[in-house]
């Protein structure tokens, strides 16, 4: 998952960007509501960690407006005030969880998942192209009998590509899913990912199901199969 953290406690924020990197995600961290606003607004986050107090615009007013702009990001809202009131307030105006400090990465964690599922449709957290299975929620991959090793960059890389099978993914959408907001979109690390991807999937004996689209990027589709 790509994920926006925006808490104004720098302390707590730093903890929860590092802890959401160890367990596999993309994250961006910012402590202003202007800025997580604008971030939303350009990038296609999965998951946003709200505070509800912070400057430039609360965490509520931030949901709001991204909300009225079309964005269908999972929200939770995050705050030191536990009363109903408060969560009732948060829940109807948009949120899809509420969490009240302090409250551990774990718990985090265990909502954004729950989230997940919400979210998607227990079918829809399998995708198959060809003969290669990938659980979303699991986060592994399978080709054939075998499992296949990836780390979490080429997992995210993965996913995106098959999320858009047959079509084509362009580099530029690719740094946009895989990479975060300070990437260099001039290095060939994409390029060395999908390298990196070929030689734990398109195996010996396989047929391939990397393609690379000269001008358009690459594509994750079985050999026959063409693009819409």
């Amino acid at each position: 998952m790509r994920i926006l953290v925006a808490e104004d406690d720098a302390r707590l924020r730093q903890h929860l960007v590092a802890a959401l990197r160890d367990a596999g995600h993309e994250v961006d961290g910012t402590g202003d509501g202007l800025d997580a606003l604008r971030l939303l607004g350009n990038h296609p986050y999965d998951a946003g960690v709200l505070d509800i107090t912070m400057p430039g615009m609360d965490g509520l007013s931030v949901m709001r407006e991204a909300r009225a702009g079309g964005c269908r990001t999972t929200f939770l809202l995050s705050t030191a005030r536990g009363e109903i009131a408060d969560k009732v307030a948060g829940l109807d105006s948009g949120a899809d969880d509420y969490l009240v400090k302090p409250y551990s990465t774990e718990e985090l964690l265990a909502r954004l998942r729950a989230a997940g599922r919400r979210a998607k449709p227990e079918t829809a957290n399998l995708l198959r192209v060809a003969d290669l299975e990938i659980d979303l929620l699991a986060r592994t991959a399978r080709r054939g009998c075998g499992q296949i090793a990836l780390t979490n960059r080429e997992f995210a890389l993965l996913e995106t590509l098959a999320t858009a099978s047959p079509r084509p993914v362009s580099k530029a959408t690719l740094v946009e899913r895989v990479w975060d907001q300070y990437f260099d979109p001039g290095s060939n690390v994409v390029n060395v990912y999908v390298n990196y991807l070929r030689k734990k999937i398109d195996l010996p004996g396989f047929k391939p199901l990397i393609h690379t689209q000269r001008g358009a990027g690459f594509a994750l589709r079985d050999q026959g199969e063409d693009p819409p």
